[in-house]
C-alpha cells in the first residue's frame, strides 16, 4: 500500500526522508557497526548524536544562554506536575488560563501541589475563543501564570505572546512548537512533547530559564528535578535514544527547509487554504473565531451528522486518513504540522469538494 496522508493529531506523519534516512541507517549508524537502538547511551557515538540534536533546537529557536534545555520523558502530561512541583518555590497559588481540554488537564493536575487561580477562561464560549488580554486576572503573588499556546483538539491558538507581568510566563507549545518563530527570553519555561512537529512520542523538550532551575524541595524525586536532570545532560536515568535521534533527524531536516520562519509561510499557506474552502463551504464548517484559528489543527464538522461515516470511510479509501475529530468533540479534525506537505492539503481539499458535490 501507497504511503497515506496522515492528519494524525498525535502521534503525526514525520517528513519522509526523515523516515528514508533511518530506515538506511537502521542496521549501521555511519559506519559504527550498530544501530543507534543499541548504543550505549554513555558513548561517543550516541554522545555526538545527543549533542548534535541540543546545538541544533537551540540554533532553530534561538534558545539564549541563560536556558537550560532538557529532554525529559513522561510526555507534556507529566511537566503538569513537574513544573509546580519546580517552581512554586514556597507559593501557594498558580495563575493559569483555561482555553481548551489541554489547559484543563494542567489545571487539574497542578491543583494537586497549589490553588489554581484561573487567570481567564473561554470555557463558556465551548472553547472556541481566546479571552481579550485585558479582561486577565493575575494574581502578583501567584508563582507563574501558565497558557496553552495551540490547543490540539479544539483548534485554537494564541498569535500573540500574552504579558505576564512579573510573573514567569510557562507555556505549553507541544502542537505548534517551531511551527513559527518565538522569541524564547519571554517566557519562564516552554515545554512540548514531540510527537506533533519534532519526532515521534516519548521525549518531552523543556526549555528553563536559569532563574527557575534549583527551586525543587528535596522531597522532589532527581528525576523530577530540573536541576538534577540539567546537571545530567538529561541522562539520570536511560533515555530514549532512539526517539533522540529521530528528532534531531527532524531537526536537520527543519534547518534544510529553511528553519522556523520559512516552514511559517507553508504553514500560513496550508491553512489559509484549508480554512477558505471550509468557509467558502455550504456543507462544512469551523466553530473557532476566525483570528484564534489554528495553523497546526483544523476542526471542522459536516452540515449533517449523518453524513460522517461515509465522509471518514471515503477519506480513508483515498489516501486521507486520520481525520476523525476527538471523541470529546466529534466532528473532523485536519492535523497540519510542519510534516504535512502541500499536496496533502491540496489533496483533502480536492476531496471535501468532490464529497460536498456529490452530497
Amino acid at each position: 500500500m501507497a504511503r497515506i496522508y496522515n492528519f494524525s493529531a498525535g502521534p503525526s506523519m514525520l517528513p519522509e526522508s526523515v523516515l528514508l534516512q533511518a530506515q538506511q541507517e537502521m542496521l549501521n549508524w555511519q559506519d559504527s557497526g550498530m544501530s543507534v537502538i543499541e548504543m550505549s547511551h554513555r558513548g561517543k557515538h550516541f554522545m555526538a548524536i545527543a549533542e548534535a540534536m541540543k546545538n541544533d533546537l537551540i540554533e532553530l529557536l534561538g534558545i539564549p544562554a541563560n536556558y537550560k534545555v532538557l529532554f525529559l520523558q513522561g510526555g507534556a502530561s507529566a511537566q503538569f506536575a513537574m513544573i509546580p512541583q519546580n517552581i512554586l518555590n514556597g507559593k501557594t497559588k498558580a495563575c493559569y488560563v483555561n482555553t481548551g481540554a489541554w489547559s484543563t488537564s494542567a489545571i487539574k493536575e497542578a491543583g494537586k501541589y497549589c490553588e489554581v487561580q484561573i487567570a481567564a477562561t473561554s470555557e463558556a464560549e465551548k472553547f472556541t475563543t481566546i479571552p481579550a488580554f485585558d479582561t486577565w486576572n493575575l494574581d502578583k503573588d501567584a508563582a507563574y501564570l501558565h497558557y496553552t499556546s495551540n490547543e490540539t483538539i479544539h483548534g485554537v491558538e494564541f498569535s500573540d505572546v500574552p504579558d505576564a507581568g512579573d510573573l514567569p510566563l510557562v507555556c505549553d507549545m507541544s502542537s505548534n512548537i517551531l511551527s513559527r518563530p518565538v522569541d524564547v527570553s519571554r517566557y519562564g519555561i516552554i515545554y512540548a512533547g514531540t510527537q506533533k512537529n519534532m519526532g515521534p512520542s516519548g521525549v518531552t523538550v523543556v526549555i528553563v530559564r536559569d532563574d527557575l532551575v534549583g527551586l525543587a524541595p528535596k522531597t522532589v524525586p532527581a528525576v523530577f528535578d530540573y536541576q538534577q536532570q540539567a546537571k545530567a545532560d538529561s541522562m539520570l536515568n536511560t533515555p530514549a535514544t532512539y526517539n533522540w535521534y529521530l528528532l534531531g533527524l527532524v531537526l536537520q531536516w527543519l534547518k534544510q527547509q529553511g528553519g522556523i520562519a520559512a516552514i511559517e509561510q507553508q504553514n500560513i499557506r496550508k491553512a489559509g487554504k484549508l480554512y477558505q474552502a471550509i468557509d467558502q463551504s455550504t456543507l462544512y464548517s469551523n466553530p473557532v473565531v476566525k483570528e484564534y484559528r489554528s495553523r497546526m489543527n483544523v476542526p471542522f464538522v459536516l452540515a449533517d451528522a449523518a453524513l460522517d461515516k461515509e465522509f471518514l470511510a471515503l477519506a480513508d479509501k483515498n489516501g486521507l486518513g486520520s481525520l476523525p475529530g476527538h471523541r470529546s468533540v466529534g466532528g473532523m479534525r485536519a492535523s497540519i504540522y510542519n510534516a504535512m506537505p502541500e499536496a496533502g492539503v491540496d489533496a483533502l481539499i480536492d476531496f471535501m469538494a468532490e464529497f460536498e458535490r456529490t452530497h
